[in-house]
């Protein structure tokens, strides 16, 4: 086998920047940034949400976005407003059919 082909394994500090929970999970990242958890020193990476702050894995109805994805997604999936009918006065006249032409012999 080539020798340095593969990144290196390593325990990471990954913190859920919704919650602030911290968890130490093995992973191939590379973080530059270094924190103490339990008298222990790691490579730290910020997650935006995870299984502590997802509402799936919370069982809350709280929606956690910090992108605002879901606003715009309630917003161009919304059920519209019905257009209310104009008032009778302001609608036009009804046309009445149009008598048909008896043809010339």
């Amino acid at each position: 086998m080539k020798k340095n082909t593969h990144p290196k394994y390593q325990k990471v500090l990954f913190v859920d920047s919704a919650t602030g929970k911290k968890f130490v999970c093995g992973s191939t990242l590379q973080p530059k940034a270094v924190e103490k958890h339990e008298g222990v020193e790691y490579p730290v990476f910020h997650l935006p949400i995870s299984s502590y702050s997802h509402p799936y894995f919370t069982g809350s109805n709280q929606l956690v976005d910090a992108a605002g994805r879901v606003e715009k997604f309630k917003k161009r999936y919304a059920p519209k407003e019905p257009v209310a009918p104009k008032p009778e006065e302001e609608a036009p006249a009804p046309v009445a059919p149009k008598a048909k032409r008896a043809k010339k012999s």
